[in-house]
């Protein structure tokens, strides 16, 4: 089979920033799926993890959000059989989805949308899995909308992937939802996709302070991390998505007993945490969303075909930092 990665980290305006290779298909262990791939997304992770990478001469392959068809089931699968369309995010610990076939453990594994394509479908896991244990984990939002009436939230970097999660399942739990944009498209994205208000990066800083119950922090933890504390209300909950390269006075969150947390999708499969197949769950929640027309697609833009240009152009793009929703690359 083709994969697409890479031996050492190198900007994408090197030729040689990504590269395709022939290995074997590999083989599911008991608890894994053999999936046929037929389209993957991008996500900040993935420039993350290529920027990191030792010259060690090690092939590496990437990419943490996939579509695609069942090939072979495990041993011990049972709720999958060959055939079966599904999606998933995956683990960070094991190569990545950028290849022909890719093999993933079937507890962190859903049926994809029936509404959506394998190219729309690609989009949404990592970012949906994010923002909802974002929102229902760390921040503890109530699914009772009657508790979350007059509530604010606000999620900064609205227009990005996981922000256009948050933003629609915010907005069905009856929360009066802000968020950051500045572009023109970018203010326009996160008002169609429900946000009652947008506020240009350059402005919320010098919002009135204590008046959001929640704030989800989905880009750049050293700029807003002062912010967020000016603005989450007393007893208010505060969500980073992305690490931080200086240190911080946490105690800037103290008189308003304020909490304060983050969110790594990939914990879960990591730690193989006791409730690691809750991610299963959310994926089939987040399918049923979708085919009840309750929620949207995050797709922007799509390329056509697996190859070292596409991903080294996905990843330019990404890069860019002017992307809007998700980028996918189909097979």
């Amino acid at each position: 089979m083709r994969v697409f990665g890479f031996d050492r980290g190198l900007p994408v305006t090197d030729p040689q920033c990504f590269l395709e290779q022939e290995q074997p298909v590999p083989e599911p262990g008991d608890h894994d799926l053999l999936v046929k791939v037929k389209a993957v997304s991008v996500n900040p992770v993935d420039v993350k993890v290529r920027g990191g990478k030792a010259d060690d001469g090690v092939f590496s392959v990437i990419g943490w959000d996939c579509s695609g068809v069942v090939e072979k089931v495990g041993a011990s699968v049972t709720d999958f059989q060959v055939g079966d369309k599904v999606w998933y995010a995956g683990d960070i610990r094991r190569p990545g989805c950028n290849a022909e076939f890719h093999v993933v453990d079937a507890r962190i594994v859903s049926l994809k949308p029936e509404a959506m394509d394998f190219a729309e479908a690609a989009a949404m896991p990592l970012t949906s899995l994010t923002a909802w244990e974002a929102l229902y984990d760390r921040l503890r939002v109530s699914e009772r909308t009657d508790d979350n009436k007059g509530k604010k939230f606000l999620i900064i970097n609205g227009a990005g992937g996981v922000g256009s999660i948050a933003i629609q399942l915010a907005k069905r739990l009856g929360l009066e939802v802000s968020a950051t944009a500045s572009r023109p498209e970018s203010q326009a994205w996160c008002k169609a996709l429900g946000a009652t208000s947008v506020v240009s990066y350059s402005d919320v800083g010098s919002l009135p302070p204590d008046q959001f119950d929640y704030i989800l922090c989905c880009h750049d933890t050293d700029a807003y991390f002062d912010i967020a504390a000016n603005l989450v209300k007393p007893q208010g909950a505060v969500c980073f998505l992305a690490s931080a390269k200086v240190k911080h006075d946490i105690q800037l969150f103290m008189h308003k007993s304020a909490a304060i947390a983050w969110e790594f999708m990939f914990t879960r499969s990591t730690y193989q945490t006791a409730d690691m197949a809750r991610q299963k769950e959310i994926l089939s929640e987040i399918a049923c969303l979708v085919d009840d027309g309750e929620m949207q697609g995050t797709m922007a833009r799509k390329l056509e075909g697996f190859s070292a240009e596409a991903f080294t152009k996905a990843h330019e793009v990404l890069e860019s930092g002017s992307m809007i929703g998700k980028l996918v690359i189909e097979a």
